[in-house]
């Protein structure tokens, strides 16, 4: 299993220095984890790309609830990639749903534009969208690199049947899987197929030691 690739959501320059010495391949820098996350600020992007040479992926998020975005929104979230780019980020993680739990197809485009030409991640709006299969053909269509998910499950373990099935489906991006993976990572690799994982840092060393 040595060609999983491990990602680390972390929310500060400590802990993304720590995951890197703990063996994550990428990290992904938030801050307010505790509302589902949203951007940091920018010393803390700078300080990370000084600190870590392993992959640097910046959610871009103005705040935590629904994601369902206003114009405004977006166009603060468009100024943020094109920070997050001159920060010297590997690439970005973004999202966005319209009132029917759609695609939020030209939102999300706005901010693929501006993060060109840096590989992009969906993230967990993808689990809230009314029909994850659909939200996989469009998400692919506009060009994101991978998505972030669970399976729409609280956990990975529990969105093992349907991670399986995105997998089979994704032809053209990665599944992230995410949502309590620990002692459990051996399992979700193995019977979804999935070739990268996303967990806190804190349980970093668990599965590193499982999956090497």
């Amino acid at each position: 299993m040595l060609d999983i690739k491990i990602e680390a959501c972390v929310e500060s320059v400590e802990s993304a220095v720590t995951a890197q010495a703990g063996g994550a391949h990428r990290v992904e820098l938030c801050t307010n984890l505790n509302i589902g996350g949203t951007t940091p600020s920018p010393e803390t992007i700078a300080q990370a790309r000084k600190h870590v040479t392993i992959g640097l992926f910046v959610l871009i998020r103005p705040r935590g609830g629904d994601f369902r975005y206003t114009l405004e929104e977006y166009e603060t979230m468009a100024r943020d990639v094109l920070a997050v780019r001159t920060l010297g980020a590997d690439g970005v993680v973004i999202g966005g749903l319209t009132e029917r739990g759609e695609v939020d197809q030209d939102g999300v485009r706005r901010l693929l534009e501006a993060a060109h030409p840096l590989p992009v991640t969906f993230h967990r709006a993808f689990d809230a969208s009314r029909d994850l299969d659909e939200a996989l053909d469009v998400i692919q269509e506009l060009g994101f690199r991978r998505i972030l998910t669970s399976g729409g499950a609280p956990t990975a373990e529990a969105g093992i049947p349907v991670l399986k099935r995105l997998v089979a489906k994704a032809d053209r991006l990665a599944i992230l899987a995410c949502g309590t993976i620990g002692t459990n990572a051996r399992k979700i690799v193995r019977e979804t197929g999935v070739k990268e994982i996303h967990l806190r840092a804190s349980r970093l060393r668990t599965v590193v030691d499982q999956l090497t």
